[in-house]
């Protein structure tokens, strides 16, 4: 069976999903928490271009959608450099 993916319809969103696949994949590629948490760092950086998106609409479902993604991926990174600091 066959994933389906849930498109969100911004070009914002689009562009930087790109560029956040490919970093998810270096983090998820890596074996030492170090290198994981280089790649999370940059991860932060590109879900805070989203999250500060100057044309975000609170009332559109697809801002909605690509704040909460975002939000996830960005805790997500945060828990990685935590751990590098544990290491």
């Amino acid at each position: 069976m066959r994933k389906k993916e849930a498109r969100i319809n911004c070009q914002i969103f689009q562009k930087q999903e790109s560029v956040i696949k490919d970093i998810t994949d270096k983090i998820n590629r890596v074996k030492g928490v170090q290198e994981k948490a280089e790649f999370a760092e940059e991860l932060q950086k590109e879900a805070n271009v989203l999250l500060s998106c100057l044309d975000h609409d609170p009332k559109k479902l697809d801002c909605k959608n690509c704040h909460f993604i975002t939000n996830v991926r960005k805790r997500t990174a945060n828990l990685i450099i935590k751990a590098k600091k544990l290491a």
